[in-house]
């Protein structure tokens, strides 16, 4: 593994460590929570949706190429570039959501949801589906 990715992924982890820590800090501990707990929660999602049946192959396809994007070594824009490489990452996740939740619905994503209600809300919002707070 080439040294520059290894210095781009501890930076990105101590980014990451220092905003829950500041969260923590100023006394938000579901904030820190919802925050420490965002990708392993995404990455729970994509696995649910890649598995459940009323999700299309379109885009079940969709979403395996966006896994596989996430975990390759080289994006678009590389992640040690500050805000601009986690920025493409960021808007890839949005964009595929979109689609998603336009064939299956907000319920879909609420129902395979493993994290926090604050944190759903967030991703629908960003997703163009409803706040979170009805039931679908």
């Amino acid at each position: 593994m080439p040294e520059w990715l290894l210095i781009a992924a501890g930076g990105g982890l101590a980014l990451y460590l220092l905003f829950v820590l500041s969260l923590l800090v100023v006394g938000r501990r579901s904030g820190a929570r919802a925050l420490a707990g965002f990708v392993p929660d995404c990455v729970v999602l994509f696995k649910r949706l890649l598995g459940d049946e009323r999700v299309t192959r379109p885009r079940k396809l969709l979403l395996a190429a966006l896994v596989a994007y996430l975990a390759l070594p080289f994006d678009l824009v590389p992640d040690f570039i500050p805000v601009a490489g986690q920025l493409d990452d960021v808007i890839l996740v949005v964009v595929v959501l979109r689609t998603v939740l336009r064939g299956a619905g907000p319920g879909l994503v609420r129902e395979h949801w493993p994290g926090p209600a604050p944190s759903l809300s967030l991703m629908l919002r960003l997703a163009g589906g409803d706040d979170g707070s009805s039931d679908a």
